[in-house]
């Protein structure tokens, strides 16, 4: 059945949204060359400005940064997996003694403002952690806490039929998370955790606040010491587009595989939960 929602645009329709689009296009292509004057005029495309990111040394030094902050971003993702998977338990146990604890948990880091969180962590434990403890460990806490709704939010997303006729077939609640509900919310979640992830990544940069030697840090020294700092922004902005990038071309295969994966038989999926029976009695 086809649906809907809106009336087919007239000649008049189609008239006014070419003249809006042509209009838009026009102002964003100015406002665009008026920028890029702008740096002509002060001398910001000149080689001098340039000619530093051809030096090896400094390829280098942005090679390090890069590794510094794929790191960080690497290690607070994983963690912060983990934690969303135990904290979306938690909330979803039937058991107040971990659903309490993990909500006051999920509501308080999320509440929390990232970067006051890793001045907090540095300042009081800087001696233990360094900097890419402090880091690390705001990152996931705060992503943990975000990534636990994403998880209880998918779960609560696949249908309730789903698991009330696991649940009459004599499944666990175990059993029916594990063997139902996850792999159906995985492929509903994918997309929004790789958006997580994302954020993630791009949040590194605040490491600049407690001098950890990330990208955007090593960018500032590059344009303290060569008073380039349009180039460098340009080239520090590249290199987070071209990793986000990555990371976004990664998931879509990722996402890609699961559905078509996902697309079993339901006498597939019955098999399997029926052999989970089974092994009850």
């Amino acid at each position: 059945m086809t649906a809907v929602l809106y009336d087919v645009p007239g000649p008049s329709a189609r008239r006014r949204a070419l003249v809006g689009t042509v209009i838009g296009t026009a102002f964003i292509l100015g406002v665009l060359a008026l920028v890029l004057w702008q740096f002509e005029r002060t001398g910001q495309f000149a080689s001098s400005q340039w000619s530093p990111f051809t030096d090896p040394g400094i390829q280098r030094f942005l090679l390090r940064a890069v590794l510094s902050t794929l790191t960080a971003a690497g290690t607070a993702i994983l963690l912060s997996l983990a934690l969303g998977v135990v904290l979306a338990a938690g909330r979803l146990s039937n058991h107040a003694a971990l659903r309490v604890p993990s909500t006051l948990f999920v509501e308080f880091f999320r509440a929390v403002p990232l970067l006051l969180l890793i001045l907090f962590l540095f300042l009081g434990f800087g001696d233990v952690l360094g900097a890419f403890g402090a880091l690390v460990l705001a990152l996931t806490l705060y992503n943990g806490s975000v990534l636990s709704e994403i998880f209880r939010a998918g779960i609560a997303a696949v249908p309730r039929g789903q698991s009330e006729a696991a649940y009459a077939l004599g499944l666990r609640k175990r059993q029916v998370m594990l063997i139902i509900l996850v792999p159906q919310a995985v492929r509903i979640m994918l997309p929004v955790i790789v958006s997580q992830c994302v954020v993630a990544l791009k949040d590194t940069a605040l490491g600049f606040v407690i001098a950890y030697e990330e990208l955007l840090r090593q960018g500032q020294l590059i344009y303290n010491n060569f008073s380039n700092v349009v180039p460098t922004i340009l080239v520090v902005a590249t290199i987070y587009i071209v990793m986000n990038s990555a990371l976004s071309l990664i998931a879509g295969y990722l996402q890609r595989r699961t559905s078509r994966t996902g697309k079993a038989s339901t006498a597939d999926l019955t098999t399997a939960v029926v052999s989970a029976n089974r092994d009850l009695v």
